[in-house]
């Protein structure tokens, strides 16, 4: 793939039906690297990756996105952070032995897909939707079919096997006015793409490959990356609100706090001149 960790979106001269492509490799690679993630959980994280890198090349304004994967089953959470600017990061919690298994119902088990889109100006707002038994993509178009009544087909692939875990996707939208059998024609043509394809072809030999015989326009790509915003500062910040006397009896009771992020896999340690250093220095309320 000679492309990594870029998201392209298109459009159709002749269809009011609007496309996205994204393929990651470092950036996925980054979400992994902080636990020691069974196969099929790693799966779920490529294709819940990839999905909100393109979910949130949907997003009209600047904000954030959260997707998130809650249930009773093995893989109890997976969920996955994106800002307007393709800045994701993401974590899971499994317990027990995992499936080998790409099915929701197996993995995640009885649960909910939850969709919260936080724009930077204006009003918090959370979608949620039954999981489906089979697959992430089928779960999301029936959350668009819900909330928005768009046709909305998502495709997602992973490989873990590689010695470069990568992930790809693949989402089309039809637009207000489409015309009857625009959006399924595209359909067709989009659900000839197969996954090693996805995973491997630069994106506009893709492109190519499928609508060589249709008018289409290919904006500049947009890079993705790895993002956490875990910090030094916020976890003092969290101390701070734990309170000196608390904070002080962590410390003689083990020596020192440490302060561990799940999204990268960073560790934060506080000794007593850490924490004689930081209540000296807090502000005092008068």
């Amino acid at each position: 793939m000679t492309h990594i960790d870029q998201l392209h979106r298109y459009l159709f001269d002749n269809y009011q039906v609007r496309g996205e492509l994204v393929q990651l490799q470092q950036s996925f690679h980054q979400v992994l690297a902080s636990q020691a993630y069974p196969a099929p959980v790693q799966r779920l994280l490529g294709e819940l990756l990839t999905a909100t890198s393109l979910l949130t090349a949907t997003l009209k304004f600047e904000g954030h996105i959260t997707v998130q994967l809650q249930g009773d089953g093995p893989v109890s959470l997976a969920v996955i952070n994106g800002d307007h600017q393709q800045q994701l990061r993401g974590v899971a919690r499994w317990e027990g032995e995992v499936p080998d298994s790409d099915k929701l119902a197996e993995l995640v088990g009885k649960g909910y897909l939850a969709i919260t889109i936080t724009p930077n100006d204006g009003e918090r707002y959370q979608g949620i939707v039954d999981l489906g038994e089979h697959s992430l993509s089928a779960s999301l178009e029936n959350y668009f079919a819900q909330s928005e009544q768009l046709n909305t087909r998502i495709w997602l692939f992973t490989d873990v096997q590689h010695e470069q875990p990568r992930c790809a996707g693949m989402l089309l939208q039809e637009l207000p006015g489409d015309q009857a059998g625009d959006f399924t024609h595209l359909e067709a043509l989009t659900h000839t793409i197969k996954a090693d394809e996805l995973l491997n072809l630069d994106a506009h030999e893709i492109l190519y490959r499928l609508y060589h015989q249709e008018a289409v326009r290919v904006f500049d790509p947009q890079p993705v990356t790895f993002q956490c915003t875990c910090s030094r500062e916020k976890c003092e910040q969290a101390l701070l609100q734990v309170g000196q006397q608390e904070a002080g009896d962590i410390v003689k009771e083990e020596g020192k706090i440490e302060m561990h992020c799940d999204y990268c896999g960073r560790h934060y340690h506080f000794d007593e001149a850490d924490l004689q250093n930081l209540f000296n220095d807090a502000p005092t309320l008068h």
